[in-house]
C-alpha cells in the first residue's frame, strides 16, 4: 500500500542509546544507586510523576527508556541491563514469560481503547468500530507489531472481523500511541484507535475527543510492572513496584486519566 505511512521504533538504534547511557554512566561508590525502567508510551507521564517522588524519597536516579512496549522488551532481552519493565497491556508478559526474563510484577492500573476523533467530531463518528470503515472517515491505527496500541486494535477489530479491511484502509499505522495523537494534531485522519487516557493529557485534550467503546469489547487492560530477573538492584526495585501500587502511586494514575487498579474486571 504506496499511500500507508508506517511508523516504527528502531529498537536496536534505541538500544545502542540505553547501553551507551548506562555504560558510560555507571555509578561509582559514593553516587546515587540507578534504576533502569522500560516504559511504554503510554505510560509515561503517571511513572514519570511517581519516578520523581521516589527518587526523592530514596535518593536514587531513575531512567525511563520510553517506546512501543514489544520494542521495549526485546531491547531489554538483547542488553539483559535494566530492572524494570512496564508493558501497555498483559498480553506482553502472557507470550514472553517462558523466556525467563520477566520476574515478579505488579498491577498499576487498568487503560483501555476508545475511538478518538477531531475535536467536536466533524464527521459525526459513533461508537462502533465499523464506523472506521466510512468512505468518508480517514483512519490510523497502531502497529500491532510494535506496541501495545497496535495489539489491542488488532484483537479488537479480529474480534469483529474488520482488521484487515481497516489495515488497508488506514492512512497511518504508527509505532505507538503518542504517534497516533500527533498525527491526529496535525490534522491526518479524522478517527483512530487509540489509549483512551492519553485524549485526557491536557497536549491532546484541546485536540480530539474520546469516544467509549463497549467495556465487553474494549475490556479494561491491567498495566504490569515486571521487575526484570536479571536487575542488579533488585531490593530497590522491589520498593519501587510497591511505590507504584500503592495509593499514592494510583492517585498519580488517576490524574492522567487511568482507571484504578482496584476496578473489578467482569
Amino acid at each position: 500500500m504506496s499511500h500507508k505511512i508506517i511508523q516504527k521504533n528502531a529498537w536496536a538504534w534505541l538500544l545502542g542509546s540505553w547501553l551507551f547511557m548506562v555504560c558510560g554512566n555507571t555509578a561509582g561508590p559514593s553516587e546515587r544507586p540507578e534504576l533502569l525502567l522500560y516504559c511504554g508510551i503510554t505510560l509515561v507521564r503517571p511513572m514519570t510523576e511517581i519516578a520523581h517522588v521516589f527518587e526523592q524519597q530514596e535518593n536514587v536516579k531513575i531512567t525511563l527508556a520510553q517506546g512501543g512496549s514489544e520494542d521495549l522488551y526485546q531491547s531489554a532481552k538483547k542488553s539483559q541491563l535494566g530492572d524494570l519493565y512496564l508493558m501497555g497491556e498483559p498480553t506482553y508478559r502472557e507470550r514472553h514469560l517462558a523466556e525467563g526474563i520477566l520476574g515478579d510484577f505488579v498491577v498499576v492500573g487498568y487503560n483501555q481503547m476508545a475511538i478518538m476523533v477531531r475535536q467536536g467530531n466533524p464527521k459525526q463518528v459513533k461508537a462502533d468500530p465499523k464506523e472506521l470503515l466510512r468512505p468518508d472517515v480517514s483512519v490510523m491505527i497502531g502497529d500491532a507489531d510494535s506496541g501495545s496500541v497496535g495489539h489491542e486494535s488488532r484483537r479488537i477489530l479480529e474480534q469483529l472481523g474488520l482488521y484487515q479491511a481497516v489495515v488497508e484502509k488506514a492512512v497511518l499505522l504508527a509505532s505507538d500511541s503518542r504517534s497516533l495523537n500527533n498525527a491526529m494534531k496535525r490534522g491526518e485522519a479524522d478517527a483512530m484507535l487509540n489509549w483512551r487516557a492519553t485524549g485526557f493529557f491536557p497536549d491532546n485534550a484541546a485536540f480530539v475527543d474520546v469516544i467509549d467503546l463497549e467495556p465487553t469489547l474494549a475490556k479494561p487492560q491491567a498495566l504490569l510492572l515486571n521487575l526484570l530477573n536479571f536487575s542488579k538492584n533488585e531490593n530497590l526495585a522491589r520498593r519501587f513496584m510497591a511505590y507504584a501500587a500503592s495509593e499514592t502511586g494510583q492517585a498519580i494514575f488517576r490524574r492522567h486519566g487511568f482507571l484504578d487498579n482496584k476496578i473489578a474486571i467482569k
